[in-house]
């Protein structure tokens, strides 16, 4: 218990260490280059405590959000059939496997233009841009957590005489659980970066819009801000989803 307590304390210290040593070198770089080109951390935390108390930001917060949660529950449920139809059969995973993985690779951003051509600016083009980004590793890491279930537990299941139903129920599912949410957790992670872009480029609101409207009028504060709040909610998904997924791959 002492053993992990300090391990956490630890890894508390780091992170405070590193915090410094980045708000050093943040204010370094702003008497460098002057207020025009970057805020001083200072400023950015003022401005963002001013945009916390402000109704209109809560407005584009709650869009974001919206839009965020929609995206990630397509992701992670639709990824999971994906994986777990093709996971099923062998031909289906040969077959589909190379597809997706060279989806993947494809720059999102090169769909955007046909997005909006069918769904127009709001939040359909946004949730079907966003959802583009997580639903593909969602699906390969169900297809992988299938096939790498041990064959011993394919082997006692038949010995055991368990149906298809049984064999999936309390074999499969177990097993690939830890290896799915690793897959939720990518997925999650990159859903919420296709949410900032979609409404960067295909929106009328929400964070990346405003963040976009900061880049036009050349708020550097105001620009810092954003992306100061847009961080934090990544880093904090981050820290969750793998506290979670940690303790699910100890179990295993």
């Amino acid at each position: 218990m002492t053993a992990e307590l300090d391990a956490r304390l630890k890894d508390v210290l780091s992170f405070l260490a590193l915090v410094v040593f980045l708000l050093i070198a943040w204010q370094a770089t702003h008497v460098v280059a002057g207020e025009t080109a970057l805020a001083s951390p200072w400023l950015t935390i003022v401005r963002t405590y001013e945009l916390l108390g402000s109704s209109r930001f809560w407005e584009h917060f709650a869009t974001t959000t919206w839009t965020f949660f929609i995206a990630s529950v397509i992701s992670i449920v639709g990824g999971i059939l994906i994986g777990l139809v093709m996971g099923s059969s062998p031909l289906l995973t040969e077959a589909g496997e190379p597809v997706l993985i060279a989806l993947y690779t494809v720059p999102k951003v090169a769909f955007f233009p046909v997005i909006l051509l069918v769904f127009g600016i709001g939040l359909p083009a946004q949730v079907v841009y966003a959802f583009l980004h997580g639903i593909i590793p969602v699906a390969i890491f169900t297809i992988t957590s299938i096939r790498n279930v041990r064959p011993v537990f394919r082997k006692t299941s038949r010995v055991m005489g368990l149906s298809t139903g049984q064999y999936w129920w309390h074999v499969v599912i177990p097993s690939a659980i830890p290896e799915v949410f690793s897959g939720i957790r990518l997925g999650i992670s990159l859903t919420f970066i296709g949410t900032i872009l979609a409404e960067m480029f295909g929106s009328k609101s929400g964070l990346g819009y405003r963040l976009m409207q900061a880049i036009g009028i050349n708020d550097g504060a105001l620009i810092l801000a954003l992306t100061l709040i847009i961080v934090i909610l990544a880093m904090a998904f981050s820290w969750v989803l793998l506290a979670i997924d940690n303790r699910l791959h100890k179990r295993v």
